[in-house]
């Protein structure tokens, strides 16, 4: 397997509850490497940009909304299918559908408040990280 980046973002809902080592500690035991991190408060329209992907869905207003209700934490995180083992550790989106033991299953509130974000693809993880990280910041 290749030695991949991904975005993460720990949402508001969990940083709200302060589980931003909690989550850290389930990515880091499942291999991946945090090399790049910092804590930011996102305005509505940051989030727009970023879930624009998005802006014909019903919830993009809503997401839009929560994304910038409070302290996001956003990372790079980097290990061997970094991609699909980030998304392996988060769980399903609903948390209802989650494996026991993922993130979402353990601390989701809900569907919508899912505690975290992981990139999808390889191009998506390019895109999403370069959004939120200059090229000084990845220190792998």
């Amino acid at each position: 397997m290749a030695v991949e980046r991904t975005l993460s973002i720990i949402k508001p809902d969990a940083t709200k509850r302060n589980l931003t080592g909690k989550i850290n500690a389930k990515f880091e035991e499942a291999g991946l490497r945090i090399i790049a991190q910092k804590r930011i408060q996102l305005t509505p329209a940051q989030a727009g940009v970023f879930y624009e992907v998005h802006k014909e869905r019903p919830f993009y207003g809503e997401l839009c909304e929560f994304m910038a209700s409070g302290p996001v934490v956003v990372q790079v995180l980097e290990g061997d299918g970094a991609i699909a083992k980030n998304r392996e550790v988060m769980g399903a989106t609903n948390p209802a559908d989650a494996a026991p033991g993922t993130i979402r299953a353990e601390f989701a509130e809900s569907v919508g408040e899912n505690s975290v974000h992981g990139s999808d693809a390889p191009e998506t993880a390019a895109a999403e990280i370069a959004y939120y990280f200059s090229g000084l910041e990845l220190v792998g």
